[in-house]
């Protein structure tokens, strides 16, 4: 586990998802937390599980960016520092084609995805004063098409280049900034962007958690604190040499087609013919025989 001993970070959707599970991986590495949300009762359920010497909870949405301004300040003023900012809030945004979006889709989901992100980053370095690490949540949609939305999958290439950009900008305050790319991660926002309510959008993560393990190479969905591991490290100081980069984790569900990682799945050749992998292996057969 990283060691985060001294130090004082704002993770914003903080309450459930991938967020909480970053509050509680790092508040066990030894770090005080900021927690912004939007969802009020789970925040301060936050507060009351770990106390209020450990994690703070700020209301925040992000899209505010007064609010988003207010939360990276909270870091001075409850606990005198800001060394670790986590830009992780989101949703799924418009899930409307090329041919269907329509101005306020695109707005939305640009403002909630990289607008915020971007202000996000500038409000945390600015309280940076001996230095820090960024780190923003983009996703495996930022590396091709299928994964997500077409604006969703956007704003997400523009959160992962965004993050290289302002690490040069901001190396000479010595704040780095890094960006992750989560592959399928059980967690609401999969129900949310459907449409759903927060509970049924919850009960649907723990569905897809039980279910979804045969879609990718390692066998399982990705848990939050898979994402929440690898923010941690890169907030701490073992992380001091890297920054402008990103990091995908993801189960391998990047690495190639399935049939690249799944011997049963029919590759494009014999998709494109019509046979099966079992015809292809009795075809196989009867030359040999």
């Amino acid at each position: 586990m990283a060691d985060l001993s001294g130090k004082v970070a704002v993770i914003t959707g903080a309450a459930s998802g991938i967020g909480l599970a970053g509050v509680e991986t790092f508040v066990a590495a030894g770090a005080k937390v900021i927690a912004g949300d939007i969802q009020d009762e789970k925040g301060r359920a936050l507060e009351a599980r770990f106390g209020t010497d450990k994690v703070r909870y700020v209301h925040c949405d992000v899209m505010d960016l007064a609010e988003l301004e207010a939360v990276m300040e909270a870091a001075i003023s409850h606990f005198g520092q800001l060394d670790i900012a986590w830009n992780n809030a989101g949703s799924g945004g418009s899930p409307a084609s090329i041919e269907e979006l329509d101005e306020a889709g695109y707005d939305l989901t640009m403002n909630l995805l990289l607008k915020q992100v971007f202000f996000g980053t500038q409000y945390a370095a600015a309280r940076m004063k001996n230095g820090g690490s960024i780190v923003n949540t983009s996703s495996v949609s930022a590396l091709m098409a299928g994964y997500a939305p077409i604006t969703y999958s956007v704003a997400k290439i523009g959160v992962a280049h965004f993050s290289r950009i302002a690490a040069a900008q901001l190396a000479k305050n010595k704040v780095r900034v890094n960006a992750i790319l989560p592959g399928f991660i059980a967690t609401s926002i999969f129900g949310a962007s459907l449409g759903m309510s927060r509970e049924v959008a919850d009960q649907m993560a723990e569905m897809l958690a039980q279910q979804g393990g045969s879609m990718q190479p390692i066998g399982r969905v990705g848990k939050g604190s898979d994402i929440a591991e690898m923010a941690a490290f890169l907030a701490s100081d073992a992380a001091g040499f890297i920054t402008g980069s990103q990091f995908t984790v993801d189960g391998g569900i990047t690495v190639g087609p399935r049939h690249s990682w799944d011997e049963s799945a029919g590759g494009p050749i014999l998709e494109a013919l019509g046979i099966t992998p079992e015809q292809a292996e009795q075809m196989a057969a009867a030359q040999r025989g």
